[in-house]
C-alpha cells in the first residue's frame, strides 16, 4: 500500500499555480514560492524575506499571539510590537478582560478608561502570554510515516500522535523555546511552528469604553465603523531578555524587531497586508454541512443567545456594578450570536448551498470518470451524507448541552470544576488541600463578576430552552426530574436551588471550602447546582459525545480524502490550509463596497461619523465631552488625512477571521497603518465562502490611535517611543 504522504503532497504542490489576492490566508515560510510575485504586481514593495526570514529579524518578529497559560497555541488575538521597549498594540476587545479585572466602582477603567504614566503604573496581568514564531517547517513526511490507507482512524491518530510527539521533543530539546505541530488541508500537511513565549503582559493604556467600544454590539460586525478599539500592553523579559515569570526585576522586552508607524494614510485600491493568527475556517465544507449549521445549529444557538443577552443586559441597565461584572461577558456572548446570523444571510445570499452541490456533482462525475479514481474517491459524499443525517440530532444535543447547560448559568459551570474534589478518597489527603486553594482562588474570581438574581434568571430561562426544545431522550436525567418535579416551572427550581446551594455565594462557598473533610463529598453531592451540573455532564459525557463524535470522526476521515480529491480535481484553482491559529499572511487592497442595491460604501470613517452618532442617552454611542471639544476645535495635529479629515477606520479586502483581532495592517512598505479589529457583517460568511464582492475586513486607522494617545489621554510620552514616519 502507497503511504498517504507521498500521494497527497504531490497533489499539496499544486497549491499556488495561480494565487490571487484578497482570499487566502498564507503560510509565511511559502510566501516566497508562491505568493510574492503576485503580492508585488499588487503593489507590494519589498521581498518575502523582509516579512519571514529565520536567519535575520524580519516583519514576523514583530508580531505577537496572544494566548493564555495552559494553552498558549490557542491565540485569542494578535498584537504587534510598535516601540523597542516592548510596547504593544492590540485591539480593545482583546484586553478587555484585562482592563475589566482591574476595574471596581472605584476606578471603572472600562468607563473612564485607564493610562499608566510611569512604567511603575503599569498592570500586570496574570495568565496572558505573548508569542513570537521563531521558525516553522514542513514535517508531514515525519508525521504520517507509516500511515498507510487501509489503517483504521484510531490506529492512524495514535501513530500521528507519537510522531509529533517525538518531534516536538526535538525541537525543545536544549532551548526555552515551545514548539507546536498541526495539521493542515484537513490532515493531509503537518506543520511545525516554534515560539518564544513571555508570560510578562502588563496594561499600559486603554481608552474608555465610550471610544473603545463606540458603538457596543449594535454597530458590531457592521461597517460603516467608528470604533477606536485598541489597547496597550507592555511585554517584559527576564534581565537576560528571555521569557520570565512575573517579577518587579523584570525588564521591557528589547525584541528583534517593531513596525515603523505611518502617517500617511490609506487611499481607495492601496496595498494592503495583514498579519497573525486567524482561529479556525472551514472553507471545504460540504452542502451537508453547511445544512446543519445553517437550518439546525446555528438557528437554535442564537435563539438561546437572544435570551441570555436579553436577561443580561436589562440588568446591566438597571445596575452600574452589574455592568462592570457583566460587560465582558456580554461582549463574549454576542461576538458569536452576531456573526452566526451574518453567517446565516450571507451563506443564502451566495446561494452557498447550491454552489456546494453542483461541485460535489462535478466530483461524483470527476471520482467516476476512472476506475483508479473510483476506487479512491466514489461514494465519499454519499456516505458523508449519512453521517450527516445521523449526527444532526446529536449536533444539536450537544449545542443545548454547551450553551444552555454548561454555559447557561455560569454557575454549573462553577459547580461542575467541584467534580475531582467529589471524588477524593481518604487515602487522597494529600491531594485534598492543594485542590481546595485551586477552587477557593478559582471561585474568588468567579464572584468578583457574579450578580445573584441575574443568574437565577439565567438558569431558568436557559433550562427551559433546553427542556422544550430536545425531547426526552435526550435530555440530562435531572433536567426531566426538575421538569416533572416543579410542573416546567424552573423559576421556581432557580429559586429553591439558589436557596439550598453553597454555590449561592461566595461566603457560603468559602465557608464550606475552609472547612471540607472528605466526609462531606456526601453533602456536596446533594447539593442542588452540583447535582444538575453533574447530571448534565454524566450524560454529555455518555449518551451525546460518545456517538457525536463516532460520527465526526468518520466525517473527519471522509472529508480528508474529499480535500485531497478536490485538489486532484482542480490542479489549476489556488488552494490555501484553513486557518488553525497559526501564523498567517493575509493580502488584499482598500476598498469600500456595494451591500445592497442603491447603497455604496465608502473605503473609510472619520471622527465627523462619530459625532453624527452622538447620543448621551444611549450608552454605546454616548461621546466624552474631550472628544467632543477636541472635534470642535478641529485639534488633530499631524493626524489629519489629505483633506484635513481625522480619519477613524477603513475597510478591505484581506481575508480575516477570529483570532486576527488586533493584528497589524501594513502598507505597501511594511509601514503600520492599522489594527484589523473586525470584519463587515455581509461577508461574515468568509469563514466558510469568501466572496470579494462583499467581502472586508475592518481596521482602526493608526493615525485615530495615536490622536486619542496623544490629544485625548494625554499619553504622548508613549509615541515618542514609537518611530512614526510621516
Amino acid at each position: 500500500m502507497r503511504k498517504i504522504s507521498l500521494l497527497l503532497l504531490s497533489a499539496l504542490l499544486l497549491i499556488g499555480s495561480t494565487v490571487k489576492a484578497d482570499e487566502g490566508m498564507w503560510i509565511p515560510m511559502l510566501l516566497k514560492k508562491y505568493n510574492i510575485e503576485d503580492m508585488q504586481k499588487a503593489g507590494f514593495k519589498l521581498t518575502a524575506e523582509d516579512i519571514y526570514d529565520i536567519n535575520q529579524a524580519c516583519l514576523k518578529d514583530a508580531v505577537v499571539g496572544l494566548g493564555r497559560e495552559g494553552r498558549p497555541f490557542r491565540h485569542f488575538c494578535t498584537g504587534e510590537l510598535v516601540s523597542d521597549q516592548g510596547l504593544m498594540i492590540t485591539n480593545h476587545h482583546c484586553g478587555y478582560g484585562a482592563i475589566q479585572s482591574h476595574s471596581t466602582l472605584e476606578h471603572d477603567y472600562l468607563k473612564d478608561g485607564f493610562w499608566a504614566m510611569s512604567r511603575e503604573e503599569e498592570l500586570a496581568n496574570e495568565g496572558i502570554t505573548a508569542s513570537f514564531l521563531i521558525r516553522m517547517a514542513d514535517v508531514t513526511t515525519k508525521v504520517l510515516d507509516g500511515v498507510t490507507d487501509d489503517m483504521k482512524e484510531s490506529d492512524r491518530q495514535k501513530l500521528i500522535k507519537k510522531h509529533i510527539k517525538t518531534i516536538v521533543e526535538e525541537a525543545e530539546k536544549d532551548t526555552h523555546y515551545r514548539a507546536s505541530v498541526k495539521a493542515y488541508f484537513n490532515g493531509n500537511q503537518y506543520f511545525m511552528a516554534v515560539y518564544e513565549i513571555f508570560k510578562d503582559v502588563r496594561l499600559v493604556g486603554a481608552p474608555p469604553s465610550a471610544i473603545g467600544k463606540f458603538g457596543g454590539d449594535t454597530d458590531n460586525w457592521m461597517w460603516p465603523r467608528h470604533t477606536g478599539d485598541f489597547s496597550m500592553f507592555r511585554i517584559y523579559a527576564g534581565k537576560d531578555n528571555k521569557p520570565a515569570s512575573y517579577s518587579n526585576d523584570n525588564v521591557p522586552l528589547q525584541p528583534k524587531q517593531s513596525f515603523k508607524i505611518s502617517l500617511k494614510g490609506v487611499n481607495q485600491d492601496d496595498f494592503t497586508m495583514v498579519f497573525g493568527y486567524p482561529g479556525t475556517t472551514t472553507e471545504y465544507l460540504t452542502s451537508y454541512a453547511l445544512k446543519m449549521m445553517t437550518e439546525v445549529d446555528n438557528p437554535h444557538k442564537i435563539k438561546i443567545r437572544t435570551k441570555k443577552l436579553d436577561l443580561m443586559r436589562a440588568d446591566m441597565d438597571a445596575s452600574p456594578m452589574v455592568r462592570i461584572q457583566y460587560s465582558a461577558k456580554y461582549a463574549g456572548v454576542a461576538n458569536s450570536w452576531k456573526r452566526w446570523q451574518g453567517e446565516i444571510k450571507g451563506l443564502n445570499r451566495l446561494n452557498a448551498i447550491e454552489k456546494k452541490e453542483a461541485l460535489e456533482k462535478r466530483f461524483e462525475e470527476w471520482a467516476n470518470s476512472t476506475p483508479e479514481l473510483k476506487k479512491k474517491y466514489a461514494g465519499i459524499l454519499a456516505k458523508m451524507k449519512t453521517y450527516y443525517d445521523q449526527v444532526t440530532p446529536l449536533s444539536l444535543a450537544r449545542d443545548y448541552a454547551i450553551e444552555a447547560g454548561f454555559r447557561g448559568a455560569e454557575t454549573v459551570g462553577l459547580a461542575g470544576s467541584f467534580k475531582t474534589l467529589s471524588n477524593l478518597k481518604k487515602e487522597d489527603t494529600d491531594k485534598v488541600q492543594p485542590e481546595l486553594d485551586k477552587l477557593k482562588k478559582e471561585s474568588a474570581k468567579f464572584f468578583k463578576n457574579f450578580n445573584l438574581p441575574t443568574e437565577k434568571k439565567l438558569l431558568a430561562a436557559t433550562l427551559k430552552m433546553y427542556s422544550d426544545n430536545l425531547s426526552d431522550e435526550f435530555l440530562p436525567e435531572e433536567i426531566k426530574n426538575i421538569k416533572k418535579k416543579y410542573k416546567g416551572d424552573f423559576e421556581m427550581f432557580a429559586e429553591k436551588a439558589f436557596a439550598k446551594s453553597i454555590f449561592a455565594s461566595q461566603t457560603k462557598l468559602d465557608q464550606f471550602i475552609d472547612n471540607y473533610k472528605v466526609s462531606q463529598a456526601k453533602k456536596l453531592g446533594k447539593d442542588p447546582l452540583f447535582v444538575l451540573s453533574n447530571s448534565i455532564s454524566f450524560f454529555y459525557g455518555s449518551k451525546i459525545a460518545p456517538d457525536y463524535n463516532k460520527i465526526m470522526d468518520q466525517i473527519d476521515k471522509l472529508q480528508r480524502t474529499y480535500m485531497a480529491g478536490l485538489m486532484k480535481m482542480q490542479p489549476e484553482k489556488v488552494f490555501y490550509p484553513d486557518a488553525n491559529s497559526t501564523f498567517r499572511v493575509h493580502y488584499g487592497k482598500v476598498s469600500g463596497y456595494k451591500p445592497r442595491n442603491a447603497v455604496t460604501y465608502a473605503h473609510y470613517t472619520t471622527l465627523e461619523g462619530i459625532i453624527e452618532k452622538d447620543n448621551p442617552e444611549i450608552f454605546d454611542y454616548d461621546v466624552p465631552q474631550k472628544l467632543r471639544d477636541l472635534y470642535d476645535s478641529k485639534d488633530f495635529g499631524d493626524y489629519v488625512n489629505a483633506k484635513g479629515e481625522m480619519p477613524v477606520c477603513f475597510a478591505a479586502t484581506n481575508h480575516t477571521t477570529g483570532g486576527n483581532s488586533g493584528s497589524p495592517v501594513l502598507n505597501a512598505n511594511g509601514e503600520l497603518i492599522g489594527l484589523n479589529f473586525d470584519r463587515a457583517w455581509e461577508g461574515v460568511m468568509s469563514d466558510l465562502m469568501y466572496d470579494p464582492e462583499i467581502c472586508r475586513n475592518v481596521s482602526l486607522d493608526i493615525r485615530y490611535v495615536l490622536f486619542i494617545v496623544d490629544k485625548f489621554a494625554g499619553a504622548g510620552y508613549l509615541l515618542d517611543e514609537m518611530n512614526i514616519v510621516k
